[in-house]
């Protein structure tokens, strides 16, 4: 490794969707449920992913999730986006937010399983990773609108950036006995991009 590659890194977390809400969790078993048995498969646990981004400028984390307040500026908020769907995304209650939050937290990170998981120790990528953030589609949250053949969410966020900057997502996978629904929808729309991708 050279003294580059050892000024940056990015580490994934692995977390239980819901970890710390009882309405999420809920919402999440039931899907799950009703997934499982439409594929007539065993049900597995639902995972949200975060990532932990260190650059020589500082450490940053990035992650997308409900609009809690007005205060997105502290959380380093550089998108929003509908949920549900896009009429409904006129109201607050109904976005969600993209953080680039430098020096922040990752909520419930204390339940990630498996975690944190290092994937890159690349510095060129580490930062290609940070520049990304404000270019990542912004689609509505739980629906396919990217025709992708999955879901686009939180997973999809990560999963598109780490492509994007060229790290290998080949060997990523969530922990045994669990899935991170949107994660596919990521590395699809990632592909169609390309190279074409600036920032």
């Amino acid at each position: 490794m050279t003294s580059t590659q050892a000024l940056g890194s990015v580490d994934l977390y692995w977390i239980p969707l819901g970890a710390g809400g009882h309405v999420v969790r809920l919402n999440g078993k039931v899907y799950e449920a009703i997934k499982a048995f439409i594929e007539q498969r065993p049900r597995r646990a639902l995972l949200h992913s975060a990532l932990e981004v260190s650059v020589p400028d500082g450490r940053f984390v990035i992650e997308s999730a409900p609009i809690r307040d007005q205060g997105g500026r502290e959380r380093g908020v550089v998108a929003e986006g509908p949920v549900g769907t896009r009429w409904a995304g006129r109201f607050r209650l109904f976005r969600y937010e993209i953080r680039r939050w430098g020096g922040g937290s990752i909520p419930d990170a204390n339940e990630a399983i498996g975690s944190p998981l290092r994937v890159t120790n690349d510095l060129a990528r580490a930062q290609r990773v940070l520049d990304l953030v404000p270019s990542v589609p912004t689609p509505v949250w739980g629906r396919d609108e990217l025709h992708t053949g999955d879901m686009w969410n939180s997973n999809s966020l990560i999963s598109w950036l780490l492509s994007c900057a060229g790290v290998d997502t080949d060997q990523i996978q969530p922990p045994s006995g669990s899935r991170a629904p949107g994660w596919d929808a990521g590395l699809v729309v990632a592909r169609r991009s390309g190279p074409s991708v600036r920032v």
